[in-house]
């Protein structure tokens, strides 16, 4: 179930909100629990069993943890709770990598091969395995207390509005949240209209760069010129931006109509100076994760030169597995990594000297390179891709192409795109709310017109986003396969 979908905005959200605020506050938490396991099982019921099962083995594991701290039962209870997550999410996700990998190696020996696992991957198994990871760390680290209540460890692991993609929540800084949160009608009417934003990303604006990159795309590169790939490029690079930043924004959204503060998970990254600026505004909750549970264990940057660089590559290559069982992501962790690295170096030194526009352009340049590996299904396309990007020749079909998907409402959500992506709206939104400060009267006045403006607005989204859904146009979700 999307969260722009029908079915999840007009029945599931609705019933779930207006079960939430009818029961009773020592009743709230289940029924958020209920509902979640609802949302997940609708995806596959006997995924649900495995979801189940993951909390309550991390429910005797945090409980270990905690009274044993003193001891070295302690290590040992936190070192078979994270490799039994480990292995369920290795099992799930990777399995089938592994074995086709294998049978490949063992065909160039005349080795037989192992048979097909065909395991299928359970929805948001990455995202409730992290949430797993962080509890029972922080647990070990005492950073943390174990959570006595299974009912309220599980609606942190599987709270539906953060469940299949994020963020990825640290469970020490919910923790007071599962017992105690405020609700009120400005923290729910903020909800209502972070959602809407997302949803607009998500529906409006991800949606139709979608259709324009998933079909350049399906090209062979041979097919493409430097215009039409770059074209495809360009469409994907903002179209997993609003995609990922529009489910962030929902999820941040539901959140707090329920009471929740969650993390923010971008921050402009289309603005950064550098590959390692990027990382740090990009999808935040999991680049602080792999900071805090890898990099910094591993010693960081207080360790010699080529031991940190050992460790950047191992957190990028690691970041790039994360996303899925594939090489061509292995090799877009390693690409960012690489520049990581490069940048570490002395280049970094460099750009900081630049002109702000021409340090973002290269950090523009090496993320859209990057997102080719990303979007290929394989390393040979990626390489083939970007060598059609250099291709300048000209053919009557590859013009055809081009002006068959460039139109009117491509160039319109290209121009608001780059607007949002470099921040101009919400410099706007800044700028009024330093005007609406002012206590003059003109000013109150002003304040009214500029609420009902926004209500209007939002409103206006909203029905918009609808009117596409209801007509059943493209809406995939790239996060919701991780």
């Amino acid at each position: 179930m999307l969260f722009s979908s029908p079915i999840f905005l007009f029945l599931f959200l609705p019933i779930t909100l207006l079960g939430y605020y009818l029961a009773p506050k020592r009743v709230q938490n289940y029924w958020l629990l209920l509902a979640s396991l609802i949302f997940f099982a609708w995806g596959g019921v006997s995924y649900t069993f495995i979801l189940i099962g993951s909390i309550i083995v991390n429910y005797f594991f945090g409980l270990a943890i905690e009274k044993n701290l003193n001891t070295k039962k302690a290590y040992w209870c936190a070192y078979f709770g994270v490799t039994i997550n480990i292995l369920i999410l290795g099992i799930f996700k990777y399995a089938n990598f592994f074995t086709k990998n294998l049978n490949e190696l063992f065909e160039t020996f005349k080795l037989p091969e192992i048979p097909e696992t065909n395991i299928l991957l359970p929805i948001g198994i990455s995202f409730y395995t992290f949430h797993s990871l962080s509890y029972l760390i922080d647990i070990y680290k005492r950073q943390t207390t174990a959570q006595r209540n299974i009912f309220d460890l599980s609606l942190y692991v599987c709270m539906f509005s953060q469940l299949v993609a994020g963020p990825i929540i640290r469970y020490k800084d919910v923790w007071m949240q599962l017992k105690t949160r405020e609700h009120s009608l400005d923290k729910f009417s903020s909800g209502i209209e972070r959602f809407i934003i997302g949803l607009g990303k998500k529906v409006l604006v991800a949606n139709t760069f979608a259709r324009v990159a998933d079909t350049v795309f399906a090209l062979n590169p041979a097919e493409l010129n430097a215009l039409n790939a770059w074209l495809g490029t360009v469409c994907y690079t903002l179209q997993i931006y609003y995609d990922f930043a529009g489910y962030s924004d929902m999820a941040i959204g539901l959140g707090r109509m329920f009471g929740f503060e969650f993390m923010e998970n971008f921050n402009f990254p289309y603005i950064a100076r550098s590959v390692k600026d990027f990382w740090r505004r990009w999808h935040i909750s999991l680049s602080t994760f792999f900071r805090d549970y890898v990099y910094i264990p591993l010693g960081g940057n207080k360790v010699n030169t080529h031991r940190t660089y050992i460790n950047l590559f191992l957190v990028f290559f690691l970041t790039g597995f994360w996303h899925g069982a594939s090489w061509s992501f292995i090799v877009w962790g390693l690409f960012h990594g690489l520049f990581m690295i490069i940048e570490r170096i002395g280049l970094e030194k460099i750009l900081d000297k630049l002109p702000k526009p021409v340090a973002i352009f290269y950090t523009l340049l090496v993320v859209m390179f990057a997102w080719v590996l990303f979007r290929a299904d394989t390393l040979s396309y990626a390489v083939k891709y970007w060598k059609s990007m250099f291709h300048f020749e000209q053919t009557a079909e590859q013009t055809s192409l081009f002006l068959s998907l460039v139109n009117i409402e491509l160039i319109a959500t290209f121009v608001i795109a780059i607007l949002g992506a470099f921040g101009f709206f919400n410099f706007i939104s800044q700028f009024i709310k330093k005007v609406l400060q002012s206590t003059k009267p003109v000013i109150w006045l002003f304040t009214y017109s500029y609420h009902t403006v926004c209500i209007l607005v939002y409103a206006g989204i909203f029905a918009l986003c609808t009117m596409y859904l209801i007509a059943g146009t493209y809406n995939p979700f790239i996060y919701y396969k991780f």
